[in-house]
């Protein structure tokens, strides 16, 4: 045996001589009790893990410090078509105080309380009451919206651990404040947010939660003497909107709206009720200028100051406010509905030719009125536009022609045009507070010879802006409907494309042919007839002068509109213009609307780059293709759209007597 082996064996028989059997029996039976009782305790655990895990987990944390902040997002930004920012959010800063740090050690309480006072303005009471309060809190929003420099101020105070060794707890936390650097401009159109991050009006409301981003959090729990886990879900900023606005183009629009107001301002009260004015691409749908006045400042929307004095808002009780409010914010554009007035007329003839109720090749004689079912309806001229053709028809704005062009299209017909052209549907523009103005429309089965009559003009039933500057776009640009909008791109926050508003063609209105007719129905209105004061030189227009008497009747109170376009051939842009209730004692002068247009397009031609008639004689030239000329009689350069009501006759519009200077002599042949 070798050594090894003995050694072994003399191992085990100690062992055994030390531990005899029934110890060892005793041993094993302990070692199993023991395992059993490890088994039993982790199914037990197991079991309360399962079944009453969640209740043991909350009473755990309610015996902790919890500690969470949200990390705000930044809201996206909205721009022009050219990237520039007319909405954004700056950085600000909020105070925030660690209650238990700062009363960690009395000689902290006063000199924190002395830094907050000096640079921002906390009263001590305030922090008093907050100790007492919430002496253990580790989160107190004391301050909002601290601008740069003043928290700049702190920081540097923070820093200084020589000067300021026992100020503790305060810290500054990041936030955004929406600023509009444009202050009025487009406030229509952009709109405002309240409450934080909820969009009022304008693309803030309707592209709320594109713009919105979502809170991240920073969090984790604390023991009593220092965290013990920390956490950062990072927040996701919201994205950018890219209008289709023109900011340059707006601001034109606004100034020479302001300057026309402040022109005819009078007795305290501006030069209009309501001055609208809206540009469209009418090949594509994209609104370059929507503005209407009075306006607001984006950047404090409540401040009535500017339309009421001190006396009156002192005056107006919280109600009055409220709907001064509203009123203001009210986006004319789009949610107001009026009666149209002559703008409808080319509407009626376009109706006339798709049906083949025209041929365009018509004569009427207007003797000044007409009887239509025993009513009197009395026409633009009393004293009568004698024989005209259609175009004189639309240049001279005869109610009496556009009258017996609607009987002969006849009601079923005019109906149904009147909603391929959207009057009385919605456009869909992506813009909140579209007004409806479809209970506002005749059908067939209910309209009247003498309802027919006077829908042919424009009178009778309303529409609103956004309705009637889209229905012209697709009379001007070979029949094609598109869906207005003031948005054409949305961008994440590094400017990546992620959605592009592609133009939206909803339908086919008229042909080709009725297009190019009834644009130079409306060239000769420029070019001789009602609507040459607003004529641009250098460029070849179209147009159509509306001047609409408002409800109740005989009231004295007007609307004027002018909608126009240009080049004629191929229409690059179109424009809207609209007076409500002039404040001049002759509201019918349709020449007061011309005035603003043409000052709007005196600047907005050039900077559009509209095709100049030289530019497109050179080009027509380069072609080899001739310039047509046009031959027209020049009638009395002061005739304006007016209406007169002598037997109290139902009128379309108002006659004014001192406008009227048409003589006998002068009239159309």
């Amino acid at each position: 045996m070798s050594v090894r082996r003995k050694r072994r064996k003399n191992r085990f028989q100690f062992l055994t001589r030390k531990f005899p059997l029934r110890m060892q029996r005793k041993l094993v039976m302990l070692f199993m009790a023991v395992i059993l009782a490890f088994v039993v305790l982790m199914g037990r655990i197991t079991y309360i893990n399962l079944s009453r895990g969640s209740s043991y987990t909350r009473v755990v944390l309610d015996q902790q410090n919890y500690d969470s902040r949200v990390i705000a997002f930044k809201r996206g930004d909205i721009v022009d078509r050219n990237g520039t920012k007319i909405a954004t959010s700056e950085r600000v800063y909020n105070v925030i105080l660690d209650v238990h740090v700062m009363t960690d050690k009395e000689e902290y309480i006063e000199p924190t309380k002395a830094v907050l006072e000096e640079c921002f303005g906390i009263d001590g009471s305030t922090i008093d009451e907050l100790v007492e309060e919430k002496p253990d809190s580790r989160y107190e929003i004391l301050k909002k919206g601290i601008d740069y420099s003043t928290a700049q101020k702190f920081e540097a105070i923070d820093e200084d651990n020589e000067n300021y060794p026992n100020v503790k707890g305060i810290w500054l936390e990041d936030d955004y404040t929406r600023t509009y650097p444009y202050g009025s401009l487009a406030s229509d159109v952009i709109g405002f947010i309240y409450d934080g991050n909820q969009g009022a009006n304008g693309i803030e409301s309707a592209y709320n939660s594109i713009l919105n981003g979502t809170d991240g959090r920073e969090y984790g729990y604390f023991d009593s003497e220092s965290s013990v886990e920390r956490t950062v879900k990072p927040a996701k900023n919201g994205n950018t909107v890219v209008s289709t606005i023109d900011v340059t183009l707006q601001s034109i629009v606004e100034k020479c709206i302001l300057e026309f107001n402040q022109q005819y301002a009078s007795d305290g009260n501006p030069g209009s009720k309501n001055t609208a004015v809206m540009i469209m691409n009418p090949n594509t749908g994209e609104i370059l200028a929507e503005a209407s006045y009075p306006n607001y400042d984006l950047n404090n929307p409540r401040d009535l100051s500017s339309l009421y004095t001190e006396e009156q808002l002192a005056a107006m009780s919280d109600e009055d406010r409220l709907n001064a409010m509203n009123s203001l914010w009210r986006n004319f554009c789009v949610s107001d509905a009026y009666e149209p007035g002559s703008t409808m007329k080319p509407f009626t003839v376009a109706a006339g030719l798709e049906t083949g109720g025209l041929t365009g090749g018509e004569t009427y004689y207007c003797s000044g009125s007409k009887n239509v079912a025993g009513t009197p309806i009395s026409c633009a001229n009393k004293d009568g536009h004698g024989t005209e053709t259609v175009q004189d028809a639309i240049a001279y704005s005869c109610n009496v022609a556009l009258m017996d062009m609607g009987l002969t299209i006849g009601a079923e017909n005019f109906c149904r045009y009147q909603h391929i052209f959207g009057f009385g549907e919605y456009t869909g523009i992506d813009l909140p507070g579209e007004a409806s103005t479809a209970g506002l429309l005749y059908s067939a089965e209910n309209m009247s010879s003498v309802d027919l009559a006077t829908n042919s003009f424009g009178q009778n039933f309303n529409v609103t802006m956004t309705q009637m500057l889209s229905a012209f776009c697709s009379l001007i640009n070979g029949g094609y409907y598109y869906e207005p909008h003031v948005v054409k791109q949305i961008q994440d926050e590094d400017g990546n494309v992620i959605e592009t508003k592609d133009p939206v063609l909803l339908r086919k209105t008229v042909s080709a042919e009725t297009s190019d007719t009834l644009k130079q129905y409306m060239k000769a209105t420029v070019d001789y007839g009602t609507g040459k004061r607003a004529m641009v030189e250098g460029y070849e227009m179209g147009a159509k002068t509306g001047t609409a008497e408002k409800l109740p009747r005989g009231n004295g109170k007007y609307l004027l509109s002018y909608i126009c376009f240009a080049p004629v051939q191929n229409p690059e842009v179109a424009v809207y213009v609209v007076l409500d209730e002039p404040n001049t004692d002759n509201q019918a002068n349709s020449g007061l609307v011309q005035e603003l247009t043409k000052a709007i397009l005196d600047e907005a031609f050039p900077y559009l780059g509209i095709t100049t008639i030289a530019e497109s004689e050179a080009a027509a030239q380069a072609e080899g293709e001739s310039i047509p000329e046009t031959e027209y009689t020049d009638y009395d350069e002061n005739y304006e759209e007016t209406y007169d009501n002598p037997d109290g006759a139902y009128i379309d519009e108002d006659y004014d007597p001192d406008l009227d200077d048409w003589a006998s002599e002068d009239a159309p042949e």
